[in-house]
């Protein structure tokens, strides 16, 4: 059982909400994902039961969406929006520039586990392009120089023992 008490809790409580219990299935996958980092099938098994729903739905919403890592990840996952307005204002350089800067490539992870780089297909944030979201959190209208400052407060933030 790789979900705590805690989260079988909040996924029932989510289930409750929904006159379907189908409609809960992405709220459990945030909350199994918030708990552990990435999902599994060990975990949509789990999230299935609870649900009691077939795993087959869990593991296809699970799938759909690139929020939801699929194997460990670094502590800071940095996904980068390369659709079209992000792609126009210069998405690629950006990974190009993370890649080079962090020293992966897209989908590894830094030897010191602190950071993941993904590429994903849109974040929905066209208007602050180009853009990458950390965690659970947006960084906008990105350059070379904010990336520095961003890579650095992240750096001294895990340093301190800070921010998840």
């Amino acid at each position: 059982m790789m979900l705590t008490a805690e989260s079988v809790d909040r996924i029932r409580e989510a289930a409750t909400k929904y006159p379907q219990v189908r409609s809960a299935i992405l709220p459990a996958l945030t909350i199994a994902y918030r708990q552990i980092g990435h999902l599994n099938e060990d975990i949509y098994d789990e999230i299935a039961e609870v649900l009691s729903v077939p795993s087959g739905e869990i593991a296809e919403a699970a799938s759909f969406y690139t929020m939801f890592p699929k194997k460990p990840v670094g502590k800071y996952l940095i996904q980068v929006c390369h659709n079209i307005s992000c792609a126009l204002l210069g998405a690629e350089s950006l990974i190009a520039y993370l890649e080079q800067k962090l020293g992966v490539q897209v989908g590894e992870t830094t030897p010191d586990n602190l950071f993941t780089i993904v590429r994903v297909e849109c974040l929905g944030s066209c208007a602050t392009a180009p853009m990458m979201q950390i965690n659970h959190d947006y960084y906008e209208n990105l350059t070379r120089k904010r990336v520095d400052a961003i890579i650095e407060q992240l750096r001294s933030e895990s340093r301190a023992g800070g921010k998840q």
